[in-house]
């Protein structure tokens, strides 16, 4: 790793300062959230209304090309707004400008062309790393001042969705996928899609996402992912998905870990979330360029295939993952539980992964208060989640009410805060903890000396990007 890389890399970690007092955690986080960004759309210059472009809207003919046109021509012209009336418009990939707001009118729906040959073929963000693949539906490249409003719809094929695989090896398209973007609002519209992300940001900056209706059945059907992005703020959705209805992420292995591409400073409130393959909210597993100050706050969790919130990463990951709060949720419906956290050995492994301590996650300032249960089977499962050559610095569990069938388990903490527990349902042992210290541990049951993997070893050859 080049010094200055490591250089930035400490002092964003915070390796060798010492931890956050765990009883003025949750207010430190709170008052990180007023760094969020919030995008602001374009001013309306001019309105185009992609009919007097030759779009015809029957759902028959592609209308990419008129569509395209339009775009184009608010680009050069200033800026403004697109207009997309009422009507079924058939359509291949489509760039958005710089300074061009799309506007889905009433009963106006995007529909993805069935061909991907009908997708242009660029370098996309698939599991942590830089790969060839097919565009978003709807697609930008470094572009500022964008957006995409309701009350239309945006609907996928099904066709095209799905994974890379031998036949294929070209990632699949996302639906919306703004790449190396600032400045963008996404608001009151719906999406459709199937086997695919809904909405995928790379390296995006400043970012407001506000009551979107996101449905996304099957396998990798992710509703909204956030990956390398800072300053998003995501208010007002609800979101039900096949895999993740929120995932944040920020690359894998040595890839992600030298261009260190952090996402922080996201805002998510007053969602609905359900998900029928794996969690609502997934921080991670791809955590190589770190993830920081994160906020979930007044969102209801309605069904998950594993817990409302998981974080998870793993040895040979490296960076960091700090400074993530959720306060006042309303959590059911879910098949596994609350919260886990698995950070020392979840997600594919990658080819060229971090060695060494250095590729060992570095965790602190974790804060989960005022949350209300319903029949979750497990309440908060962190019994195998934190490697021991770097225990989570500061834990925060506070004015948890409900019903719950498992209690609380916990490995390798430091300046733990446990308190206000009011859960009924528990067979067995409310705290079960290892190598935790703090306060609120009364009562706690010891667990076993749990497994841990060790760090990778240095390899042969030193890394380069390539």
């Amino acid at each position: 790793m080049d010094k200055n890389t490591r250089r930035t890399f400490l002092k964003h970690a915070g390796i060798g300062l010492l931890a956050v007092p765990a009883a003025s955690l949750a207010k430190d986080i709170s008052f990180r959230k007023a760094s969020v960004g919030h995008s602001a759309q374009p001013a309306i210059k001019i309105s185009l209304n992609v009919r007097d472009f030759g779009a015809k809207g029957d759902g028959q003919t592609k209308d990419t090309v008129a569509i395209q046109q339009a775009i184009d021509r608010c680009n050069v012209l200033g800026g403004g707004e697109v207009i997309v009336p009422a009507g079924n418009y058939l359509t291949g990939a489509i760039a958005l400008r710089s300074n061009v707001m799309l506007r889905l009118e009433k009963d106006a729906v995007i529909m993805g062309s069935p061909d991907l040959k009908d997708y242009q073929v660029m370098q996309v963000r698939w599991e942590g790393k830089w790969i060839q693949g097919y565009s978003g539906l709807i697609y930008a490249l470094d572009a500022k001042n964008i957006g995409i409003t309701g009350p239309g719809k945006i609907a996928g094929s099904d066709l095209v969705g799905g994974r890379p695989n031998g036949d294929n090896p070209l990632r699949r398209p996302a639906l919306i996928e703004p790449i190396d973007c600032s400045n963008i609002t996404f608001e009151g519209f719906s999406t459709q899609y199937h086997l695919m992300w809904s909405i995928h940001l790379t390296y995006c900056d400043t970012v407001a996402i506000k009551n979107l209706y996101i449905r996304s059945t099957g396998g990798n059907g992710d509703g909204i992912d956030v990956d390398s992005c800072k300053h998003v703020m995501i208010d007002g959705c609800d979101i039900a998905t096949g895999d993740d209805c929120i995932s944040l992420k920020s690359g894998r292995g040595m890839e992600g870990y030298k261009l260190l591409r952090t996402t922080e400073d996201v805002h998510i409130s007053n969602c609905t979330f359900a998900d029928s393959i794996f969690a609502c909210i997934g921080i991670g597993s791809e955590t190589s360029g770190g993830i920081r100050n994160v906020v979930i706050e007044n969102c209801k969790f309605t069904a998950a295939k594993t817990f409302a919130l998981y974080m998870k990463s793993r040895v040979g990951r490296g960076a960091f993952i700090e400074n993530i709060s959720a306060n006042n949720l309303e959590v059911s419906g879910m098949a596994g539980g609350f919260l886990r956290f698995n950070l020392s050995g979840s997600g594919l492994q990658d080819q060229d992964p971090v060695p060494g301590n250095e590729g060992i996650p570095t965790t602190k300032n974790f804060s989960f208060t005022n949350i209300k249960v319903t029949d979750v089977p497990v309440l908060v499962d962190g019994g195998t989640g934190i490697h021991p050559n770097k225990p989570l610095e500061g834990f925060v569990l506070s004015n948890i009410t409900g019903t719950a069938k498992a209690g609380i388990s916990l490995v390798n903490i430091k300046n733990a805060n446990i308190k206000n527990i009011n859960v009924t349902g528990i067979t067995g042992p409310l705290l079960s903890i290892y190598n935790v210290s703090g306060q609120g541990l009364g009562g706690a049951v010891t667990m076993p000396v749990p497994k841990s993997q060790d760090p990778i070893p240095q390899p042969a050859t030193p890394y380069q990007l390539h």
